[in-house]
Formats: structure tokens, C-alpha cells, sequence
């Protein structure tokens, strides 16, 4: 197991190796289509059956009611024809309404939209995990994506990774059910509409050579020709609205990533005193957010105009118009035609579905372009190198040897982003024979960090070969000292579970490392109400950094300004705990000091210097301090006792 090590990268890696959770989700309808083959296939496919089922239903039922209105209407209309049974028939074509109404409501309707929330939050459920899985696995694309790639001036990457899972998944599924709900209704509305229609449709004085069906292919033609006119102008405003939309989703997640920063930017600004620049930066962002909310609004207020003017009209005039003629000449009765109104009106306005979700539509493509996009980027930095190739020089070699032979560097040459970019920093050759300790020492800016992060795979560019002992455990302890939110000994145990190591085990560790007081409250991941990473300082953050070496004790050990928070006594002890628990570890440190630490006897704990001057790193070994002249020690020794002779 290699807890931290290097990504392996590699050019003879096949396709099929480098595919993820999400690679069939890099198009419209792969991502649409995922989830409903994946393996959880047979419980997307009984809630959707549920909601299909659901919808007839309540489509059939509209049917229903069309009828059910008509009578009701006409009991009223003739009430006064009716004679002593008036009220009766009205009470019962009212009664039967209301029966209607409440089947389609509170039976179809609301059971469609249990099954519907459930099919759209199981959706989301398994859409965040394959992502997640996807960015944290062992590739560690979360981190080109989010650290290095994003930081690439022109780098083709997606931007705020944490709104496109968190938003925009949910935004698009659940735009994706309730457009394909509409759908659903919409086919299964048209088959019992049409029937229907068909079924009491009469000839038409005129349009002989229709036969019985002249009234039903009235409205038909009305609906083949009014609609898709409606529609042409409903997908112009709905182009505008989509790309509105997307520039939104930018802006707004740009200003909450903003935000997000200032949270972590505390205590810096606070001591800076930078609330103006800060707030200058947020006002920055929000001129993005408000310039385009403008035009959101405008083109929303056009379409709010267009829809109000079209559905009123629909159903006060022009659904009326189909059956007109047959009314005028006497060859329906005024309650077939109110039901015949109310079945063309419904007919119009299930075919008038793509406008009236066409805002939904644009959303959903705005969102789903987001997700897919993001779907893209896990995949292409797969093979990173290939990734960084670009935007600028990467070609790193990852390999393994013998772990009798140690960790060897070869040819390593460091770089920026860019395609002719120079190395900051080479190293021709390196060769850590087990049980080593080297210090990295170096001016600030030298890139002994860089050389770190280079060692296992999270620098971007430069060419070299980093060769490491095969099958041994890895550990990098880099500077940041930000904790992820989880109790303090899953922090400890980390990347392991917390469950795979004893109580006893991690309470002897945080003990012997000084974080005995946390004890009682290992397990828990708030101390007193708050986060880990707001209760501990920088040294105990640091201090949780040891007790995981010491609780893991790798072979190979990588530390990176891992003591940079700690006193001097609390860094010496850092490294006696490291000798004495890891005693065989190979250990490359880099510090702010110019002199490799020693322990309580004056001993160096590190065996040679990896020292960096103008951009180049040579090894070179520890010079053990000269024990003080024997003289000294003796003068020494003769002026206690003059002391002591006068002591009463």
C-alpha cells in the first residue's frame, strides 16, 4: 500500500485502465442515460415505470374531467329546462367533479411526485458519488483539477468543480424528470385527448369530404399549425435564455468561490486590514452576477409576456374556434361542444409543452453542459502528463526498483507552465539508499518544495525519472495544515478508516506526540461545538501530522515544512519520535533552516544535505560538530570548584 505516493504515470497505460466512473458520461445523453444502465439499473427503472404509470393516469383522468366540467356547465346552462330534478343533476355533475378531481390530485398527482422526488434524489444520490469517486481516486485528479490546472493561464479546465456537483447536478436532474414527466404527459395526454375526440367528432357542413371526423381534424390542424408557429418564436427567446443562464451559473459560482476563499482568509486580511481591497474584489464579482441578472430579467419579462399572451388566448378563443362550426349548425349540442372546447384546449396545451418549459430547457442545457464538461476533465487528466502537455513541458517517468536499492532520481529537470519554459531546478542525479535521512536546504524560492511535490507526481511540468523502492509505504507531510472535517482520529488514521485501528493504539500515539488532552474527544468530529481545524493551533495541527507517521510508519517519508509550526524543542522531539518508531524509514525533509536539526546530544538526525544553489541540487554530506577542547572542559570543571570552596 503507498499511503501519498506517487501518481504513476505512464505512456503504454491502455484506454480501458485510464476509464473512470464517469468516462460515459461526456455527452448530453451519456450523462442522461447513466444512471438507467448502471447497477443500480432495476430501481431506476421501477421508479420511472411508477412515474410513467402515474402519468397516464393522470392523463387519462384529464380526459375524465374534461367530460366531467362539460356536463357540469351544461346542467348549469339548462338548469331552468331541467324541472324538479335541477338541483339534483347539478349537485351530481358537481359531485362527480369534485370525485374526479380529487382521484387525479390527491391519488395520481401525488403519488407521481413521491415516486418522481424519490427517482430524482436516488438520481443525484448515485450522479455525486461516481463524480466523487471519480475526482478522489487514486489519480488524484481533484488535485490538477482544483490546485494545479486551474492555476494554468490558459489551461482548457472547468471552474468552480464544487458548484457544477453540487448544483448543477441537482439543477439537471431535476429539470431532466420533470421535462420528461411533461413529455410523458404529453404523449399519453394526446392518445386519450385524440381519442376522445375522435370518438364524438361529427361531420361539418363544407369539409363534407371529411366524413364523421371534420370537428377532430379541426382541431388537429389547428394544433399542427398554431403551436409549432408559437414554438419557432419560444426556442428564439430560449436560445438567449440558455446562454444567459450559462454565463449566470459562471458568474454566480465565481462569486461564491470568492467567498468561499475569504473563509479561509481570515485571520490574513484581519491583519492586514484588508477589508477594503476584499471588498472591492466582491463588489468586482457581483457587477458580473448583476449585469447579467439584468438580462436575465428583460429577456423573462419578453417570455412572460409571450407565454401569459399565448396561453390566455389558447384557452379563451382559440380552443373555442375548432368546434364553432359544428355548434352553428346544430350538429352538437352545447354540452358536447363546452367538452370538445375543453379537450381541444387541453389538446393545444399538451402540444404547447416545449413552450412552456422552455426556460426548464434551457436550464436543463445550461446544467448538463456544466456537469458533462467537468465529466471531460476527469477523464483528459487521467493520463496527467498528457494533460499538462497542453500548456507546457511534462515528461515525468514514475517507475520502481528493489526496495534494497532505495529512491533514485535521474536527469530531473524542474519547469513553469509554458512551452518554452526553462528549468528552475535540476538535479542530475540521487540516490537515497534505505534507512537514509537527506536534508533539502536552499534559499527561499529555490524550489525545494517543487522537488517534493515533483517526487510524487503533484508538480506539472518538467521532464526526469523518479524511481521509488517497489512495494514499500509512502507518506508525504506537506506545509498546509488545513483539516479536512472528520474526528481527530480518523484525521490520525487517515487515508485509512478510523475503525481499522484500536482506541488504545491511536490514544498511546496522541499521547506520546503531546495531543494527550483530545483523548476523550478522539472520536468525535466537533471539540467543544467547533471543527478540529478551529480548535487546534498550527503546531497541534502539525502534531496530528506526526502521530499519522508514527501511526502508519511508512518506509519512505517526505516532509515538507512539516515542523515549520513547531518550537525548537517540539521539532527536535518531532524527530526522535520519527527515529523511534520509524527506525528503517527513508526520510526527505525540507526546513526553514539552513542546518539540519539535532537531538538533545548535539547528533544530526540527517545523514547528508540535498543542497540547492543556482537552480541546481547536489548532495553533499553532514559535517558533525566539534566536540568543545578538553581544556575548556576542564577550566570549566576548575571554576565549579572554586565556586563550591566558597559555598557556606
Amino acid at each position: 500500500m503507498i499511503i501519498g505516493g506517487p501518481i504513476r504515470h505512464g505512456g503504454d497505460v491502455g484506454v480501458n485502465a485510464l476509464a473512470t466512473p464517469v468516462s460515459s458520461m461526456r455527452s448530453f445523453w451519456g450523462l442522461l442515460r447513466a444512471y438507467w444502465i448502471s447497477d443500480r439499473w432495476r430501481e431506476a427503472w421501477a421508479l420511472t415505470s411508477a412515474v410513467v404509470l402515474l402519468s397516464a393516469a393522470a392523463s387519462k383522468s384529464s380526459v375524465w374531467l374534461a367530460q366531467a366540467s362539460g356536463s357540469f356547465i351544461s346542467t348549469i346552462a339548462s338548469f331552468h329546462d331541467l324541472g324538479v330534478s335541477a338541483i339534483d343533476e347539478v349537485l351530481m355533475a358537481a359531485a362527480t367533479l369534485v370525485g374526479l378531481a380529487l382521484l387525479k390530485f390527491v391519488v395520481f398527482i401525488s403519488f407521481r411526485h413521491y415516486f418522481s422526488t424519490t427517482l430524482h434524489r436516488k438520481w443525484r444520490q448515485w450522479l455525486d458519488s461516481q463524480f466523487n469517486a471519480a475526482l478522489l481516486s487514486d489519480r488524484r485528479p481533484y488535485y490538477h483539477l482544483l490546485v494545479m490546472g486551474a492555476s494554468d493561464e490558459g489551461a482548457n479546465v472547468p471552474d468552480n468543480i464544487d458548484q457544477r456537483i453540487q448544483e448543477s447536478i441537482k439543477a439537471m436532474t431535476g429539470n431532466a424528470l420533470g421535462m420528461a414527466m411533461g413529455l410523458i404527459s404529453v404523449v399519453t395526454s394526446v392518445y386519450f385527448v385524440g381519442e376522445m375526440l375522435l370518438s364524438t367528432s361529427v361531420a361539418v357542413e363544407g369539409l363534407d369530404f371529411l366524413g364523421p371526423y371534420a370537428s377532430a381534424v379541426l382541431v388537429f390542424g389547428l394544433a399542427v399549425t398554431y403551436v409549432p408557429l408559437s414554438t419557432a418564436i419560444a426556442l428564439r427567446i430560449g436560445r438567449a435564455i440558455e446562454a444567459l443562464n450559462m454565463a449566470m451559473l459562471r458568474a454566480e459560482g465565481s462569486y461564491r468561490a470568492e467567498l468561499a476563499t475569504l473563509v479561509r482568509r481570515i485571520l490574513p486580511i484581519a491583519a492586514a486590514r484588508g477589508e477594503k481591497v476584499q471588498a472591492s474584489i466582491h463588489r468586482r464579482q457581483y457587477q458580473s452576477i448583476d449585469r447579467t441578472w439584468g438580462l436575465q430579467n428583460k429577456v423573462s419579462a419578453i417570455f412572460l409576456a409571450f407565454n401569459g399572451s399565448y396561453n390566455y388566448i389558447t384557452q379563451r378563443v382559440v380552443a373555442y374556434l375548432p368546434n364553432l362550426p359544428a355548434y352553428m349548425q346544430g350538429g352538437i349540442s352545447f354540452r358536447t361542444y363546452i367538452t370538445g372546447s375543453e379537450l381541444a384546449s387541453e389538446l393545444i396545451s399538451d402540444c404547447s409543452w416545449v413552450i412552456q418549459v422552455m426556460p426548464d430547457i434551457a436550464n436543463l442545457r445550461a446544467n448538463v453542459n456544466r456537469v458533462v464538461e467537468l465529466a471531460d476533465a476527469i477523464e483528459r487528466v487521467q493520463d496527467a502528463q498528457a494533460f499538462y502537455r497542453e500548456t507546457g513541458v511534462s515528461e515525468f517517468r514514475y517507475e520502481q526498483q528493489a526496495p534494497e536499492r532505495g529512491l533514485a532520481v535521474q536527469g530531473l529537470e524542474l519547469m513553469f507552465a509554458g512551452k518554452d519554459a526553462q528549468p528552475f531546478l535540476r538535479l542530475a542525479r540521487l540516490s537515497i539508499k534505505p534507512g537514509q535521512w537527506i536534508f533539502v536546504r536552499g534559499p527561499s524560492g529555490s524550489g525545494k518544495s517543487c522537488l517534493i511535490k515533483a517526487l510524487n507526481g503533484l508538480w506539472p511540468y518538467g521532464r526526469g525519472r523518479v524511481i521509488m523502492p517497489e512495494g514499500m509505504k509512502a507518506l508525504y507531510a506537506c506545509q498546509d495544515t488545513r483539516l479536512p472535517q472528520a474526528s481527530l482520529k480518523q484525521l490520525i488514521a487517515m487515508p485509512e478508516d478510523e475503525h481499522e485501528h484500536r482506541d488504545l493504539e491511536v490514544a498511546a500515539i496522541m499521547s506520546a506526540v503531546g495531543l494527550g488532552e483530545f483523548i476523550p474527544s478522539m472520536g468525535n468530529p466537533y471539540y467543544r461545538g467547533r471543527r478540529w481545524d478551529d480548535v487546534l493551533s498550527g503546531g497541534q495541527k502539525q502534531k496530528v501530522v506526526l502521530a499519522r507517521i508514527l501511526l502508519h510508519t511508512p518506509d519512505v517519508l517526505f516532509l515538507d515544512e512539516a515542523t515549520a509550526a513547531l518550537d525548537p524543542e517540539a521539532r527536535t522531539e518531532f524527530h526522535r519520535l520519527v527515529r523511534q518508531y520509524c527506525p528503517k524509514a527513508t526520510v526527505l525533509s525540507v526546513m526553514h533552516e539552513q542546518t539540519p536539526p539535532t537531538d538533545s546530544l548535539g547528533r544530526p538526525f540527517y545523514h547528508a544535505i540535498l543542497n540547492i544553489e543556482n537552480g541546481r541540487a547536489g548532495l553533499e554530506p553532514v559535517v558533525m560538530p566539534a566536540p568543545p577542547p578538553i581544556r575548556d572542559v576542564r577550566g570549566g570543571l576548575r571554576s565549579m570548584l572554586s565556586v563550591m570552596r566558597h559555598l557556606p
